[in-house]
């Protein structure tokens, strides 16, 4: 399995970062995630930087996801809580960066893909663009509590329970009308709106934007209640392993609901 990578490059006031797996449509290895919490990290204290864009290498996918096989050395439910948390730890410290953050949605961002996208401050998608977490088709697991505020914060309730309950994507024209998308762009104009809208973010006041990021984060995510036995639950199912072997087997999944 190839790791992949995540790489930060730096012009002046503006960052971009780009996950690059696009044979894998980007899927995220362990690996990549240790790389993008690094990079986060530095970006936080890179007082230089005003804006950050983030996106998806080769142009099918912004991310698909976690990279399903790394689940096949998953033994029990622990494992999952274990895996959520490290997954919010890394979503957290992007969310958590002082200057604003731009996607780029090209193509599919789905699963943990839409988790960055929506950690994000300000997205921007092709009119091709999917979005969506299809896990009771594909892989029978859950979202952590962080994830579900957010989602549903940015979607509504009622699009949550579709892309959940019915695995259902959304299509770009959806997510603008509903506000999580800032704009709809034609792939070849992606890079140039992204770059202009993180230059109009660059010339404003860098602690408003610092702060008022703060406030919302706060408040998305003020008194979540813990979720660990539903964690525990879902990733200890025979669902679980069964979505991991089928998917990786690429053959249909057999639910038990055990």
């Amino acid at each position: 399995m190839s790791e992949g990578a995540v790489h930060l490059a730096v012009e002046g006031s503006l960052a971009t970062v780009t996950f690059d797996r696009p044979q894998e449509r980007n899927a995220m290895t362990w690996a990549m995630y240790g790389q993008l919490g690094v990079i986060c990290e530095q970006l936080r204290q890179d007082t230089s930087v005003r804006a950050v864009l983030f996106r998806g290498a080769g142009g099918k996918a912004f991310v698909a996801g976690t990279d399903i096989a790394q689940f096949l050395e998953f033994r029990d439910g622990d494992d999952g809580v274990e895996y959520e948390r490290r997954i919010d730890l890394c979503i957290a410290t992007l969310e958590a960066l002082p200057m604003p953050a731009i996607a780029l949605i090209e193509g599919w961002a789905v699963g943990g893909g839409l988790a960055i996208a929506a950690a994000c401050d300000l997205r921007i998608a092709t009119p091709e663009s999917k979005l969506g977490v299809p896990i009771a088709r594909t892989l029978g697991n859950c979202l952590s509590m962080s994830n579900m505020a957010r989602l549903v914060e940015a979607f509504g309730a009622q699009r949550v329970k579709r892309m959940l309950l019915l695995a259902e994507l959304i299509t770009a024209d959806e997510a603008l009308a509903c506000g999580f998308l800032h704009a709809v762009a034609d792939s070849g104009d992606l890079q140039a709106q992204g770059v202009a809208l993180a230059q109009r973010l660059a010339a404003l006041a860098p602690v408003t934007q610092a702060v008022a990021k703060e406030a919302l984060r706060r408040l998305e995510q003020h008194h979540l209640p813990d979720a660990e036995d539903l964690i525990r639950r879902s990733y200890g199912s025979r669902d679980f392993r069964e979505g991991v072997q089928a998917f990786t087997g690429k053959r249909p999944p057999v639910w038990t609901g055990e």
